[in-house]
Parts: structure tokens; C-alpha cells; sequence
């Protein structure tokens, strides 16, 4: 018979439980705490006694209790002391900014990446230039205690190997960006590498439009198309770490290349370049997320060639995320990226797919929404990845970053 938790482990199993709860929900009460986590009182004030005494957290008076008697003390996060650095490497932007326990940003800086042939040192010196700012910047009390990176591409989970990312350009295959960029960062921390969309799905799950829900598909458009799933409060990965690469759904068998080599690709029919060439026009040889939001403006002004193209591209948008519904089931499906624009501009023509090609059990209680978060999306879920490991174990996790 295998043995039971010990108390050090149930101990540091309710740390990391009570910093994630601050961390998520921001300022909470200690009776709020007792509550959720179904620990008496005394227990609670042990716990945030040991985080406050290792500078994660602080307890102060409520500014307003309105009601008799003693208020119970809130637990706020060290958002100015804690920090972790979240990188976001996309076909058209790279971004880097420190982000404090509690999610909130106290910095960040970004640049333009020319699309091309993908240099990875070039990529690395220049995130790595923004950390140095940054860490610059910062208090000499302040602790880092983690980095990752979202990265537009496949993902390997076993070691953050990029293994593709057609979109990138060449020159992209079994990149060890995280080794790289740790190696140039020379924090002696590691850097966890996570692919953009199943990051973003994680944000829109714990931070935005998907907050409270178990299930939930978020599809993200970057020139390519993909997604990520949460099932049953868990974002699903595969076996490999290649899960969610829903822009390879074929949904036009013999409808145009897709970068991958198939035809018909979800990404082919309703990625940037099919919406602006179909646009024609002044979008031709246009290219980035304001370019779509332009055909998708001039829809809505009245161009009949841009509402065509993006009516188009709604029908088939319509029908990928009819797919997944049938398949997965989701409380919700969030558009991030590109396609949040896009499905503002053809929700149309996506609902009624959805409506014919769903089965009316999967879609009765679906909702469709755009993502919260916008463009930071993905690097709020590099945050996420970033902080796991100190939400896992708190105590040890400083004490390895503090020496």
C-alpha cells in the first residue's frame, strides 16, 4: 500500500492552494480563504503567516468592512516584489515584460519582427535586451521567480523544444528557444517555452472571457490558425505537446495549399492571406493584424468586395468551430487574435454553421465570445507558465531563486 501525504507535503500542498488563490483572485479575506479551501481558522493564518514571513503575500485591514465586529484581515499578493518574466514570440511582434504575482504588468517592452527567414539568435538577444532593461529597472528587492515564453509554433512538452512553426518562416526547426534564451538571459532559471494559442487558452481561463468555465475552446489567429482546449478545468497538451493544432483540420478537401503541404486546411481557408487577397484591392500585398482589421472596417462601411471575402472566410470559420463542438463539447469558444476581429465582422455566417452543422444537444447552451485579454493574450499565459512552478511550491521554489 502506497503511503499517505505526509504533513509537509499537505503543508506545502495548502501554501501553493492559498497563493494561487491570491494570485487569481486578487485581495481576498482570510474568511474567504477558511471558506474555499475547507480549512479552519487557525490553519489559514498559519499558512499566510509563512507565505507573508517569505515576502509573497501581506495582510493588511479591509478599507471598508461594513459590517460589526472584528474584520477579518485581507491577503493581498506581493505584486511589486514577486515577479516572473513572460516573453511572447509572434509571426509579426516580439514582446517582453515582467509581470508581478497577481498577474499584474509592471513593465514591458515590444518590437516589430520583420516577417522572413526566423534568426533565432537575433530573436533571443533582442528579448534578452528587454529583460536587462527591465531587471534594470526594478527594485533590489524584488524576486524573479520563473520565465516562459509563448511561442508561435509546435511546442514539444517533454523540453520546450520548437519543433514547426510554418508561419515563422525558415530556418525554424528543433529550435531549443528556451535553452537559448535562458543561456543569454544567465538568470540561472530556466525558461519554460508553451505554444501561443493552448497559452492563451489557459489566460482566457483563469484570467478572462472563460473564468468559472470547465470547458472551453479558444481559437487564435497569427497569419495561422490555432487553438487550445480546456477540458474539465484542464488544458489538454497530447502526448507530445503538440495538441490544438486545430488550423490542420481539414474542412475543404481540395480547397487551397495550406503551408503545412494539405489543401483545405481550417488555416488555409480562413488564415490572413485568404481573407486580404480576397479582399483585393487596396489590401492586396497587405499583410498583419491591422491589415485585417481594415477589410473587416471596410465590410462594415459597405464594401461589397471586402464583405464578400469576409463573409467567405465566417462560413468556413463557422464550420471549423462546428467541428470542435461536436467533438469537445465547450461551455464556450473564445476568438483570439486575428480571428477576434474576424468573427466581430462574420458572426453571421459562423453562428448558422453552427447552427446547421452542430448537433442541437453540443450548441444549445454554447456561447460564443472574443477574448478578453485582446492582443496579450498570449504573453498573460506565459505569465501563467511562468508562475506554475511557484504556485506548486512556494516556499521552496524562493528559497532555490533567492541563492
Amino acid at each position: 500500500m502506497r503511503a499517505g501525504p505526509s504533513q509537509e507535503e499537505i503543508r506545502r500542498y495548502n501554501l501553493g492552494t492559498l497563493l494561487r488563490h491570491v494570485h487569481l483572485g486578487g485581495p481576498t479575506s482570510r474568511a474567504e480563504l477558511t471558506s474555499r479551501m475547507g480549512l479552519n481558522r487557525s490553519t489559514i493564518m498559519a499558512l499566510t503567516a509563512d507565505l507573508a514571513a517569505a515576502g509573497l503575500v501581506r495582510e493588511e485591514l479591509p478599507r471598508e468592512t461594513g459590517r460589526a465586529g472584528r474584520p477579518s484581515l485581507v491577503v493581498r499578493p506581493e505584486s511589486a516584489r514577486i515577479f516572473v518574466l513572460a516573453f511572447d514570440v509572434g509571426v509579426d511582434r516580439l514582446v517582453a515584460a515582467r509581470v508581478g504575482l497577481g498577474g499584474v504588468i509592471l513593465d514591458r517592452r515590444e518590437a516589430v519582427r520583420q516577417r522572413g527567414p526566423f534568426d533565432t539568435g537575433e530573436v533571443v538577444a533582442t528579448l534578452a535586451g528587454f529583460a536587462r532593461q527591465m531587471l534594470r529597472k526594478a527594485l533590489p528587492d524584488t524576486v524573479c521567480v520563473g520565465a516562459a515564453a509563448a511561442f508561435c509554433g509546435g511546442v514539444r512538452k517533454a523540453d520546450g523544444m520548437v519543433r514547426f512553426s510554418p508561419n515563422m518562416g525558415d530556418g525554424l526547426h528543433d529550435a531549443p528557444f528556451g535553452e537559448e534564451l535562458a543561456r543569454k538571459l544567465a538568470l540561472g532559471i530556466p525558461v519554460a517555452v508553451g505554444n501561443d494559442a493552448n497559452l492563451a487558452a489557459l489566460a482566457e481561463h483563469t484570467r478572462g472571457v472563460g473564468i468559472g468555465c470547465r470547458d472551453l475552446v479558444y481559437l487564435h489567429g497569427d497569419v495561422g490558425i490555432g487553438g487550445g482546449i480546456i477540458s474539465g478545468g484542464q488544458l489538454l497538451a497530447g502526448r507530445d505537446g503538440y495538441f490544438g493544432e486545430v488550423g490542420h483540420m481539414v474542412v475543404n478537401p481540395g480547397g487551397r495549399v495550406c503551408g503545412c503541404g494539405a489543401r483545405g486546411c481550417l488555416e488555409a481557408e480562413v488564415g490572413e492571406r485568404t481573407l486580404l487577397e480576397g479582399a483585393g484591392g487596396a489590401f492586396a500585398g497587405k499583410v498583419g493584424r491591422e491589415a485585417v482589421r481594415a477589410v473587416v472596417d471596410a465590410a462594415d462601411r459597405g464594401d461589397v468586395v471586402a464583405q464578400d471575402a469576409l463573409q467567405r472566410v465566417g462560413e468556413w470559420l463557422g464550420l471549423g468551430v462546428a467541428n470542435l463542438v461536436n467533438i469537445f463539447n465547450p461551455e464556450v469558444v473564445v476568438f483570439g487574435g486575428m480571428l477576434r476581429d474576424i468573427y466581430l465582422g462574420a458572426a453571421a455566417q459562423v453562428r448558422s454553421r453552427v447552427n446547421t452543422v452542430c448537433l442541437r444537444a453540443n450548441r444549445e447552451n454554447l456561447r460564443l465570445r472574443t477574448s478578453a485579454l485582446g492582443d496579450d493574450a498570449t504573453l498573460v499565459g506565459a505569465a501563467e507558465l511562468a508562475f506554475s512552478q511557484v504556485l506548486t511550491d512556494p516556499l521552496e521554489v524562493l528559497a532555490r531563486v533567492s541563492t
